[in-house]
């Protein structure tokens, strides 16, 4: 046992020095020595149980108590299973631990295959494809087209990060102008905003100015569809400009490359909205209002105005264009009161003949619909009593107003039943046949 060999080694350190006493001390004390030390005995140490009522000789060592204990000697277990639950007869590890040990294939192997990916000796690297510019130009319309619908800039956004590369970048920005071309000023007017919005996140500002060079480029083209692409392509660049997408430096270096003539009307154009007093405050309404955010005076005043321009000029067609460009198909109503009002106020059969025709050209063209037309009259009758105060003969010219109309296209059947009757003056009367009585002459004479 450990303890009966550090005893043992303790008697022989004393062994040592009581030899080196006879050596000096002689032979008698030798003899004296050698018997005491043959007379000391180990210590034992007892053991019984605690029955009997008898107490041990010594108590064990602290080392002894430590034998089978399964606390931490250290004195700072954290109860955790022994190897972590990998211990343990029949365990050849923790769950799992398979899936973590890396396998090297043996080349020797008969099943070893050199061109499998497992090997080690194949690194793969991350490689981003190229879209075509077609592709990607095919991709950015309907993504455009929808954003035109339902103006959030975000899903327009996420939408052009799935198939849109850095290096492919501006033709986005060429895609969405190219397409704003085409469309009415509400839809350029979220066209700019969709380029502020997209700058930093899609393309940057060299981005931007190198998809405006590109279309200054083929705005000789774009003429040919849309007349005034040169105006449309100079608002746009001073409303980048203005949103702080394109440097103004940009305008400058155009001014002085060698462009073609619509290009530098277009630049040229760009630079006096630029130079203008207050020119970037009044570039944020540089494509106009929106119909639905317009103030109602503001576009009672704008359609007198267009009334007044039709009948002096007598264009039909640049009247319906003027209409379209309002944007305000929900207040059509307030265009056929004007109108009707016109040609009750007018007294004149020429001006009447004309608006006649300007509302059946509105509802051949299916601008008016049937119902705003008949709200348009119903308006017009339920103000006659306040009409006839300034036009006295207010009834009558609406009555020949609405035949006219009646001649040229269908109105209602309400706008009919609550049209007024005039009376009649009977100088005869009905039950006799038209005879002229007697009586009457006596009285008269």
């Amino acid at each position: 046992m450990e303890v009966d060999r550090i005893a043992s080694d303790t008697e022989n350190v004393a062994v040592d020095e009581n030899d080196k006493s006879i050596a000096d001390g002689g032979a008698g004390d030798a003899a004296g020595s050698h018997s005491g030390r043959n007379k000391r005995k180990h210590k034992k140490y007892g053991r019984s149980n605690s029955k009997d009522g008898v107490t041990p000789v010594a108590p064990l060592p602290k080392y002894r108590s430590w034998k089978n204990s399964r606390r931490p000697r250290n004195g700072h277990g954290r109860g955790l299973p022994k190897k972590g639950g990998a211990g343990g007869k029949g365990v050849w590890g923790a769950p799992g631990c398979e899936l973590l040990e890396e396998y090297e294939e043996d080349a020797n192997d008969p099943n070893y295959d050199s061109e499998a990916v497992s090997n080690g000796d194949i690194e793969f690297k991350q490689v981003i494809v190229e879209a075509d510019p077609e592709e990607i130009v095919r991709k950015s319309e309907p993504v455009i087209l929808e954003y035109f619908e339902h103006g959030d800039t975000n899903a327009a956004a996420e939408d052009f990060l799935e198939f849109v590369t850095a290096k492919r970048s501006h033709l986005v920005c060429e895609t969405i102008v190219e397409i704003a071309l085409d469309h009415k000023h509400s839809h350029c007017e979220m066209a700019s905003v969709l380029i502020s919005d997209l700058y930093g996140r899609i393309f940057s500002a060299k981005d931007i100015g190198y998809a405006f060079e590109r279309l200054l480029e083929k705005l000789p083209d774009l003429v040919l569809d849309t007349p005034d692409a040169a105006v449309l392509l100079s608002n746009f660049i001073a409303r980048c400009v203005a949103d702080d997408c394109l440097p103004p430096r940009f305008v400058q270096t155009m001014a002085e490359a060698d462009l073609n003539a619509h290009a530098r009307q277009a630049i040229h154009r760009a630079e006096t909205l630029l130079s203008m007093k207050q020119g970037l405050v009044r570039l944020d309404n540089i494509w106009g209002i929106g119909g639905g955010i317009r103030p109602v005076k503001w576009l009672i005043r704008q359609i007198q105005l267009l009334l007044k321009e039709y009948l002096s000029s007598g264009d039909l067609a640049e009247a319906m264009r003027c209409v379209r460009e309002l944007e305000v198909p929900h207040f059509h109503h307030e265009l056929v009161y004007e109108t009707v009002l016109l040609a009750v106020e007018a007294i004149n059969s020429g001006v009447e003949e004309q608006l006649c025709t300007f509302l059946a050209e509105l509802r051949r063209c299916v601008i008016v619909t049937p119902d705003q037309m008949d709200r348009g009259f119903l308006r017009v009758l339920e103000d006659m009593t306040d009409i006839v105060l300034d036009v006295p003969l207010a009834y009558i010219m609406l009555d020949r107003f609405v035949e006219r109309c009646q001649q040229k296209f269908r109105l209602g059947e309400e706008v009919l039943k609550r049209m007024p009757t005039r009376g009649r003056k009977r100088f005869v009367s009905e039950g006799d046949g038209g005879a002229i009585k007697d009586h009457v002459f006596k009285l008269r004479e």
